[in-house]
């Protein structure tokens, strides 16, 4: 992709209005947070103690809007400790630039370093720098900074008590995640209703059990409804899948096509059911048509082999969705404390046994190859660089231009530069709305507060709808802030406008001096999606070869780390794609053609798994070799693929062709007919990867000759309109 189509598509995604569901009764409680601070400051102390109040209970009430598993209240907490410490910790050293300077550059590179963990704490520790680079111009002894420091905490623990004192939708972010969950599995259904091919994206999955880990108290709380129904979605989408497989399931044509569609209809009523219990915490109904269809006939069953036992396994599986579906709960269980027996849930850490974790994820990240570390180190020198440039121009409020440039950095380019653009609309929409506002009313400071805090409110509604206009409210909030303290509006609105586009010219500027693409790092994030989804494959055949509650285990554990190494190379594939950057390695087409030929790997053995025997079956030992070969050619392809060189599956045909040749094959026709499955999806990946260097050459002059002879298109008109996918 080139420049100006890669700063068109940021143009567009900067801009765009997101369609997600607003919370307004969050943002209420939110805004009340910061009137409850704001308020009492400005009436008993002064301007000043009120802007730092207002700071850290908005910036606490925004972090409760961050996605994170646990409960609002300790993020709120969290957020303010972390704001008092960065102001108190950057007044100490605000005397001088030599002291200031290290301590902002250090403490910039510890907040980017906080993406290791996840982008809630990146987001939360980018608001500690912006505290440090705002707040130390307000107090005027160690004495005050401690104060400040003080009311800014205020804020945080103000936000929570909220929390705790007026609870909206208790777990609703949990619930909202497994009900995501169930309704993707019964989308998948109806989907495999018109294809029995049809692909599956794993994320809602991968975020319920996310979702579903939770530290030994919120156990103790959990409603029973969220403790059991994610493996039931998880063990019924392999058997819809072998269910309407044409190859292992049912007929292509017939009574037996019909009757695998309508017991895939049953199923994604059902599951929808229980999807609409969970999130609503009230009982549903299922359609009496879907029950009548999920009531097996022993004898005028037209299923027959592999496809009536996967009829049969959805059944029962169904048959214990609906008990969620019909009375809205799940049975009543007594968790038990974790321990390595075996943990009736996901144990997430507590807070102080977090930071041995946290501690871990920064170590895994301190490379130079790192996308995380790459972005400690722009954030630290744009962070920096932006403070002594501000310092030096001929305006106030110079660490406009620094706060700008943290709050819009990522590590990534795409969201980097988006944001870019969007803060500065964002701005310019919102000094333009406050403006009017205050030459209209010529508030005073009670009602500059008062707007103040009622932008704050609109800020928070419109936090999820896109940062831009999200940023309008924010940029208005300020303004009144300011206002309030008695600066005038011809000050500040001209110099917000002025420092936040260099704040986000220098943001952009560091990505393209140092940058961390993803392009080159496509054939890596594909070599270990192959090697973890040969693994899974070669667990779910051992698993299938001697079924044993180890075996099952390791399935269970390797269909997790295939999970991950997809995202991974999907996230890497997306961002690549909005890179102005050429293909190295791989061509765009070589990635698709791989990344449809592991898919298919992947639900060859999803397949199977539908297929795995009760324990104490029969041993199968061609189903044993085979795991091995696949295991051994997936990871020396995983190599080759790394290396550029052309994969070998000449084990996996030899283990093949010796099962097929067994005795009559012992096992399950079906899971052989899988493993032939296997096989073509690797015969795919093969075609798709093997190029000699000069067809690569030649793939990626021709891709760049049509995306100059689409552009040219587009540029006289000639060519469709751009529409965002």
């Amino acid at each position: 992709m080139t420049w100006l189509r890669a700063f068109g598509e940021v143009v567009r995604s900067g801009l765009t209005i997101e369609e997600t569901r607003l919370e307004p009764l969050l943002a209420l409680r939110a805004a009340a947070g910061v009137a409850i601070v704001v308020g009492p400051a400005l009436w008993l102390v002064s301007p000043a103690y009120a802007a730092s109040a207002a700071l850290g209970a908005y910036s606490a009430g925004g972090a409760t809007f961050q996605r994170s598993w646990r409960p609002r209240k300790v993020v709120a907490l969290g957020t303010g400790a972390g704001l008092a410490l960065s102001t108190f910790v950057g007044y100490l050293a605000a005397g001088r630039l030599v002291t200031f300077l290290p301590l902002l550059a250090v403490w910039a590179f510890a907040a980017g370093m906080a993406w290791a963990v996840g982008s809630t704490a990146g987001i939360v520790a980018a608001t500690t720098v912006g505290s440090m680079l705002v707040t130390i111009t307000l107090p005027t002894s160690t004495g005050r900074a401690l104060e400040h420091a003080g009311v800014i905490a205020l804020g945080g623990v103000t936000q929570a008590v909220l929390i705790l004192l007026f609870p909206i939708r208790r777990w609703g972010a949990h619930r909202d995640a497994l009900a995501d969950a169930l309704a993707a599995v019964a989308d998948y259904a109806r989907r495999l209703r018109h294809d029995p091919t049809a692909p599956f994206d794993p994320e809602p999955l991968m975020t319920a059990r996310d979702a579903a880990a939770v530290t030994p108290s919120q156990a103790r709380t959990r409603p029973p409804v969220l403790h059991g129904p994610r493996g039931l979605a998880e063990r019924i989408r392999p058997v819809v899948a072998a269910l309407a497989d044409p190859d292992v399931g049912a007929p292509a044509e017939g009574p037996g096509r019909d009757r695998a569609r309508e017991l895939l209809d049953a199923a994604a009523d059902v599951l929808d059911a229980a999807a609409r219990s969970i999130r609503r915490g009230t009982p549903a109904q299922v359609r009496p048509e879907s029950m009548d269809v999920l009531r097996v006939d022993e004898e005028h069953e037209v299923l027959e082999g592999p496809a009536r036992q996967a009829a049969e396994r959805l059944v029962e599986l169904l048959g214990e969705v609906l008990e969620i579906a019909r009375s809205g709960c799940a049975r009543e269980t007594t968790p038990a404390p974790p321990g390595p027996a075996g943990a009736p849930f996901l144990v997430r850490p507590t807070m102080l046994r977090l930071v041995p974790v946290v501690v871990r994820a920064v170590r895994r990240e301190t490379r130079r190859d790192s996308p995380v570390f790459r972005h400690a180190v722009r954030l630290a020198a744009v962070a920096t660089l932006g403070y002594l440039i501000a310092a030096r121009l001929p305006l106030g409020h110079g660490y406009w231009a620094p706060l700008a440039s943290v709050m819009v950095m990522r590590p990534d380019f795409h969201r980097t530069y988006a944001r870019a653009v969007a803060r500065l609309a964002g701005t310019l929409a919102g000094v333009a709305l406050a403006t009017g506002v205050v030459r209209a009313l010529g508030p005073d400071a009670h009602v500059s507060g008062a707007l103040a805090v009622v932008s704050a409110g609109l800020s928070y509604t419109l936090n999820r709808t896109g940062y831009a206009y999200s940023q309008c409210f924010t940029v208005a909030y300020v303004v009144f802030l300011l206002g309030m303290g008695g600066q005038a509006w011809e000050q500040t609105v001209p110099e917000r406008v002025v420092l936040t586009l260099l704040g986000g010219a220098l943001a952009m500027l560091a990505y393209v001096v140092f940058p961390a693409w993803e392009t080159p790092r496509l054939p890596g994030r594909l070599a270990d999606w192959l090697a973890a989804n040969g693994r899974y494959a070669a667990a779910v055949l051992r698993d299938y070869a001697e079924p044993t509650p180890e075996h099952h285990a390791d399935m269970r554990r390797a269909l997790l780390e295939s999970r991950q190494a997809r995202a991974a190379w999907q996230e890497a594939y997306d961002r690549a794609r909005r890179e102005p950057v050429r293909p190295r390695g791989l061509t765009s087409r070589e990635a698709r053609e791989a990344q449809e030929a592991i898919k298919g790997l992947g639900r060859a053995a999803m397949l199977m798994e539908s297929h795995v025997p009760r324990a104490d079956s029969r041993f199968v030992p061609e189903a044993e070799r085979f795991a091995e070969a696949l295991e051994t050619d997936t990871a020396k392809a995983a190599a080759a693929v790394r290396e550029h060189r052309n994969p070998d599956w000449g084990r996996v045909e030899e283990a093949l062709h010796a099962w097929e040749d067994t005795a009559a094959g012992n096992g399950s026709p079906a899971v052989r007919r899988e493993a032939q499955l296997q096989r073509r999806a690797l015969e795919d990946l093969a075609t798709a990867v093997s190029r000699t260097p000069l067809e690569r050459d030649v793939d990626s002059a021709r891709e760049e000759q049509r995306v100059r002879a689409t552009l040219a298109a587009e540029g006289d008109g000639s060519g469709p309109a751009h529409r965002d996918g």
